[in-house]
Formats: C-alpha cells, structure tokens, sequence
C-alpha cells in the first residue's frame, strides 16, 4: 500500500460520525500569512469567493441528487467552497435545472440502486446525461455509474459506464474496507476523449493523496475510461471518466485542497457545457 502524510482537510467538510472521519484530528495547515490568515485556509476562502460562471455570467448550478443515502450536505458544502451554487434535491425541475449533476453517497449498492429506481431519480439521471449534462458520481455514487455489482446479492447499475463492480482484493496483510489517504496517480488521457480526463483532473498535479473509504472496486469493461489508480498492496480503479460521465471512488469532500480542486475542475466543466 502507498503510504503518505495526512493533508489538511477543508473544516466543514465531513459528515458527523463517518466512519474514520479524518476531520476528527485538528487539520494541519502552513504558516500564517501576512495577514495572519493561514494559506490554506486563505486559498479556500479565495476559491469559494471567485464563483464558477457560466458563459452568461451567472453561477453554475450544480444538484446534488436526493435519493436518501450518504455523505450530501458535505459535498454541498464542499462545491460551494470550490465556487459553485450547489443544491441537494430530488426535485425533477430542479435537478433538470442544474448544469451538473453529484451523485454521491456512502453505503451498499443494492440499497442505493433500489432507491435510485424506486425514486425515478436514476431514469431522470440517465435522461439529463443523453441531454449532454454533465455527471459526478462520489465513492458509491461512482459505483452506480456501472452495470452492477456483487455486493450482497448483486444489483443492476446505471449502466452509464460498461462493466461490473467487485469487492476489492487487498494485498497481504491489509484489511477491509480500505480506509484513509491514498496516492492517486492519473493516468494519461487518450486522444479520443481527453475531455472526460481534463473535466475532473484540470489544475491537478499527476499524483495527489484523496481519501478512500471502500470495499469494492470498479471494473470498467473499457480501460480507456479509467482516468486513475489507487493502490492498496495493488493498483485499484479510483477514478473515471466517459464522455461528461465521470467518477471517483474517493471522497473529494474529505480531501483537502485537491478535493476542492477537483469539484472546481467539475464545476467549470459544468458551466462550459451550459445551455
């Protein structure tokens, strides 16, 4: 497994009693400013006040989809400290609204399926990606972007990108769920679709630690959808992207600066693709 140092993560980003919460330790930042600001904190607040627009100068809208399970006002939270106008919603005219779409979540992908399909929120998911909207699934959310998993029982996907989920094989001696920073490694995007890399990964360096919190990994039938590996006593799928499909199975909100980067990266992708 690759080890690293614990960043600072963003206050107000985590949800209480997460498993791990890596909030639960007070983060470390670098020495204050002049203005005794610490940078990192400085830098978030600049983030936040430099609003994502779109080409008519309004704010980007992104939704953050309501379908009852997981981590939701963090990553609201967290898109509204990368510059965004983020809403949680299973409103259909307002998720139709919005320039992009989070579907997050923590927990079992059978429930979230089921929940998903019983809501008709994951048919209006599907309608607003064939309407060229785009889509960010976050850990479980991400896992739903596929055809199905064999997470107790097995349960049938979105089926936006091809191919199954499966329970992570951890090298010896590791344990599951995985749980904490992992280094991510981006793989080069190729020249058919470097637009699904680019829409996530844009201001990132080509390594960067994000937090994990999983027992399954993707397996998408494409390897050119994989944008990046992890690795836990072997390389893991961490990262995708499919067109504006895209999908990381860590958690951004929880990541510190580069989390924040990243779902500005998403936003902007959003605001470009406006109508």
């Amino acid at each position: 497994m690759t080890t690293t140092s614990r960043p600072a993560v963003p206050a107000g980003t985590t949800e209480p009693g997460d498993a791990a919460d890596p909030s639960t330790a007070p983060p470390t930042v670098a020495a204050t400013g002049p203005d005794g600001t610490a940078p990192a904190i400085a830098r978030r607040a600049a983030m936040a006040a430099d609003a994502v627009r779109t080409a008519d100068g309004r704010p980007v809208r992104i939704a953050v989809v309501d379908y009852g399970m997981g981590n939701r006002r963090s990553v609201e939270k967290a898109l509204e400290h990368a510059g965004a106008s983020a809403v949680i919603s299973a409103d259909p005219d307002e998720i139709r609204g919005a320039d992009g779409i989070v579907l997050c979540g923590v927990g079992a992908f059978p429930a979230g399926a089921t929940r998903l399909r019983e809501s008709g929120l994951g048919d209006l998911v599907r309608d607003r990606v064939a309407d060229g909207v785009p889509l960010l699934g976050v850990c479980l959310g991400m896992q739903l972007l596929f055809d199905r998993s064999d997470e107790r029982g097995g349960a049938e996907g979105l089926g936006l990108i091809p191919g199954p989920v499966r329970v992570l094989a951890p090298g010896v001696g590791l344990k599951l769920p995985h749980i904490g920073w992992n280094l991510v490694r981006w793989t080069a995007p190729p020249a058919a679709d470097a637009g699904a890399h680019d829409a996530v990964r844009a201001g990132l360096p080509d390594r960067a630690a994000f937090y994990h919190v999983h027992s399954h990994v993707a397996h998408p039938d494409d390897p050119t959808t994989v944008i990046a590996h992890g690795d836990y006593g072997g390389p893991f799928v961490t990262a995708v992207g499919r067109g504006r499909v895209h999908g990381v199975q860590f958690h951004p909100e929880k990541s510190s600066l580069d989390g924040l980067r990243l779902l500005r990266s998403f936003a902007a992708t959003s605001a470009r693709c406006a109508t």
